[in-house]
């Protein structure tokens, strides 16, 4: 992966660069940081929990986006790819860059060795700023275990529940689906364990409100 960048960027010009470039990168404050791709058990428990949220939704005023969508945390100037996104509603984007989405209603990070610290960290103090957000999964990759973090009242408490049983259904409230554990993490068996690489420099948390 590559290391956090030093040179400063716009927007207009990291935006430019995503368009045209294979990989991914987040982009903070005139800083970007490139994503490594996923691993296979992480592309496969990302995949499994996208098809199965999104076969749930349909008929619904919902949405699933996949990880190649780039999403905006307004206030903050975060621009990242979680590995799902659920908007309700309706889309909203930014009004400038209408590749990007600014209004989730569910976001989901399968964790990696490299990139939990980050995701429940700095990333997920980046996501509580999210007014439209509701509720954000951290799903393990290589145990079956699921995190659910729902908003509560609107305001930046959030409650904590897990589910690890066989034959669990994780309840997302924010949309009214239940997806079963079994879906989610079907077929990681047939998938060998996987060495963990040394976790990244990642973006910074944001900055506190003034």
């Amino acid at each position: 992966m590559e290391p956090l960048s030093t040179a400063s960027l716009s927007v207009d010009e990291y935006i430019a660069r995503e368009r045209a470039a294979d990989g991914k990168s987040e982009y903070l404050d005139g800083r970007t940081h490139a994503m490594a791709g996923g691993s296979p058990r992480h592309n496969l428990v990302a995949a499994n929990l996208t098809a199965a949220i999104r076969t749930r939704l349909r008929g619904t005023p919902c949405v699933a986006l996949t990880s190649d969508q780039r999403i905006l945390i307004e206030d903050t100037g975060l621009y990242t790819y979680p590995d799902l996104a659920v908007v309700c509603g309706g889309v909203r984007v930014h009004p400038v860059f209408t590749d990007t989405v600014v209004n989730p209603t569910v976001l989901a990070e399968v964790l990696s060795p490299s990139t939990e610290a980050y995701d429940r960290g700095a990333k997920f103090a980046h996501y509580r700023r999210i007014e439209s957000l509701r509720e954000v999964l951290l799903v393990a990759r290589d145990e079956r275990f699921v995190e659910r973090f729902v908003r509560l009242d609107g305001g930046d408490t959030w409650r904590l529940d897990t589910w690890a049983d066989e034959g669990a259904a994780v309840p997302l409230e924010s949309v009214g689906v239940q997806v079963p554990l079994d879906e989610i993490y079907e077929g990681l068996e047939q998938l060998p364990p996987e060495d963990a690489p040394p976790p990244p420099t990642r973006l910074p948390r944001p900055k506190p409100r003034r």
